[in-house]
């Protein structure tokens, strides 16, 4: 943090955003045409809520190691990279050709072919869980996942940590925040609060939230719910929370969640749709050293193909192994995922890359903290590999609560669009702000760093 950080005028942010979008906006006539298309066939002109953008979206025709193009002749770095899907980088050469080569081998069988397993082989390896199924996305691995838990403990309470995000299914579109960050209950009994329409109130009842990095309140609230005859079958976290921007754990944190979830029989169940294979080989596991009874990957774990992975105990899959859950997919182990994944964990995905990752992750937080300190501009990094942001906060962010309490989420806006219009594109709103890629350069740190110092003199006028 700045030791003297000043004040940040919102008449200047509102000011700065509205320029930038009217930039944006004359940059993009094709954009807008093909919004206007779009729209009379597909919702919202997108295909999924979360690639909406007011007053119309931005639409990219390909991609090219850290570069994506849009359809009015863009070249931008790319720090979304699909929500972290691509750290791979787009059209990776290795990944390609393994494509190329299995596509005239036949796309899709709904049969066992040989990587399926192998892929499995090292996942087992890098997570340390001897155990994995194939799905097709994180919200299927999280689905699944908590089903499998349920059957194993004979139990239904799902808990969760308030404000992370697991998918789209009903038991996990619960508590992820409120829009207008409004009333979330007392700390110690948060409210299970739906994320939109459509979700049945037993569905909702049926999850809990507790904050992140508070160890003592998630088991004061286990309890509660234990007197209550709703013990929980499962807890399903994210070992570092990566939709607050990037929320690492405090020391100690994750153990402790370990040793009370063993303590209670409960399933601890690691999303690693974010962290895993983004962060190390082994994800967060091997980041924090912590080994969950579950592990769910998705994202990118085939190159930027559809697939995800539920990886667990012995004791744990055998509730699959033995038929009493049915864990079932037309799609799941997909051969051209599973070709992709192969070779981005043998080829792609190697020591040299994950240095290549830390080095770039280092130079980015090293350079945007210094040009915050040298400008008084309040906020501080963080990050972690190939993850990180910079947060517009006043104090350090632990937590949903500190979240809503301290990150200018009006900056966050800014930030993205100052950004779009010269030349990076990050993720909207306040989700992990960069995601890198195997392929981005130093000319892409610098892209970024320039674009962020620019930004910080302008708001402070």
């Amino acid at each position: 943090m700045a030791s003297a950080p000043v004040a940040i005028d919102s008449k200047r942010v509102a000011e700065l955003a509205e320029r930038e979008e009217k930039r944006l906006e004359d940059e993009t006539p094709k954009s807008y045409e093909l919004f206007k298309r779009a729209s009379k066939s597909l919702v919202n002109g997108v295909s999924s809520t979360y690639q909406m953008r007011d007053p119309y979206p931005i639409y990219f025709s390909h991609g090219k190691g850290s570069k994506i193009y849009s359809v009015d002749g863009r070249e931008i770095s790319d720090f979304h990279n699909g929500f972290g899907c691509m750290v791979q980088g787009h059209a990776h050469p290795a990944i390609v050709e393994t494509i190329k080569k299995r596509c005239e081998l036949g796309t899709q069988f709904a049969l066992p072919t040989e990587d399926s397993f192998i892929v499995a082989e090292h996942l087992a390896k890098n997570f340390r869980l001897p155990k994995w199924r194939f799905v097709n996305s994180g919200s299927e691995a999280t689905m699944d996942a908590i089903r499998i838990a349920r059957a194993y403990t004979g139990r239904e309470q799902v808990l969760k940590i308030f404000g992370s995000y697991h998918g789209h299914h009903d038991y996990v579109m619960v508590s992820l925040g409120v829009a207008d960050f409004g009333d979330i209950g007392p700390r110690d009994n948060y409210k299970s609060i739906s994320y939109g329409a459509g979700i049945p109130k037993a569905v909702i009842d049926m999850t809990a939230a507790v904050p992140f990095n508070d160890a003592p309140m998630m088991e004061a609230r286990i309890e509660r719910l234990i007197t209550e005859g709703r013990a929980p079958a499962c807890v399903i976290m994210e070992a570092a929370m990566m939709n607050l921007g990037v929320v690492l754990p405090e020391p100690g944190y994750l153990q402790a969640v370990r040793d009370i979830t063993k303590k209670h029989g409960i399933v601890l169940i690691f999303d690693e749709v974010k962290t895993g294979i983004c962060t190390a080989a082994g994800g967060a596991v091997e980041r924090f050293g912590v080994v969950p009874d579950m592990v769910t990957l998705a994202k990118a774990l085939a190159g930027g193909l559809p697939s995800g992975a539920i990886g667990a105990t012995e004791e744990v899959m055998q509730v699959v192994e033995s038929g009493k859950v049915y864990q079932v997919g037309t799609y799941s182990g997909n051969p051209l995922s599973m070709a992709a994944a192969r070779t981005s964990l043998e080829q792609v995905m190697t020591p040299d890359a994950y240095q290549h990752l830390n080095y770039l992750n280092d130079r980015l937080i090293s350079e945007c903290d210094a040009i915050g300190a040298k400008y008084g501009f309040p906020g501080y990094t963080v990050g972690i590999s190939s993850k990180g942001c910079f947060n517009f906060a006043t104090a350090k962010i632990t937590d949903y609560e500190s979240f809503i309490k301290y990150q200018n989420v009006e900056l966050c806006y800014l930030a993205w669009l100052y950004n779009m219009n010269r030349g990076v594109i990050i993720a909207p709103g306040r989700e992990e702000e960069w995601t890198l890629s195997v392929q981005h350069t130093d000319e892409d740190i610098d892209r970024y760093v320039n674009a962020f110092e620019d930004l910080v003199k302008e708001v402070l006028g």
